[in-house]
């Protein structure tokens, strides 16, 4: 395989993870939405795209395939854009343990962690207000506690290379990337 750097983001929902990525797609920069994975099953089980069905399929998923099953997954599409020429991809979502151990175990050095945090109360309004699958706050919470108590979710994200808090604008957050990615020697 080709060398590629991966910058994987991690996060709680809301954190403005999805910001970022599409930020970095702007770069030319392709992505891999690990959640897009559940979606997809979701979808072709011909049930309703919703955070019930979501988190149904994701923790089965896991449980049938293992804790990774998300990176096993994604690790061939990655593979294919590197081989097609990409140098740089994004890692949408990394969000367990497992799924961490088997990226860095594939590409070691080549694998830039980012964090993306917030306030708890910022992610939940975010959340609320986003035009594209709103949550409620019973919702978000009970999101989050799956996350972290059924796919290790906490992990990734206490062991990132960099951690980006984003408590102001999207342009503070964008900013403060790009210092990261500087750092890193990425742009």
């Amino acid at each position: 395989m080709k060398n590629v750097k991966i910058i994987a983001l991690v996060g709680m929902p809301g954190a403005g993870k999805s910001s970022c990525v599409a930020y970095l797609e702007k770069k030319g920069w392709p992505s891999i939405y690990f959640g897009g994975i559940t979606i997809d099953e979701v979808k072709a089980r011909g049930l309703e795209v919703n955070e019930v069905n979501e988190r149904k399929i994701r923790e089965e998923l896991r449980a049938t395939e293992g804790p990774a099953v998300m990176a096993k997954r994604t690790l061939p599409k990655i593979e294919k854009l590197a081989e097609d020429g990409h140098e740089v991809v994004i890692a949408d979502g990394l969000y367990s343990w497992s799924e961490y151990k088997v990226f860095k175990g594939q590409y070691g050095e080549d694998i830039i962690i980012i964090a993306i945090t917030a306030a708890r109360r910022l992610r939940h309004n975010r959340l609320s207000n986003r035009p594209v699958r709103p949550l409620t706050e019973e919702e978000v919470t009970a999101r989050e506690y799956a996350e972290i108590e059924n796919i290790e979710k906490g992990g990734p994200i206490a062991n990132a290379d960099y951690t980006l808090v984003n408590d102001s604008t999207e342009q503070d957050m964008l900013s403060k990337l790009n210092t990261i990615l500087k750092d890193c020697n990425v742009i």
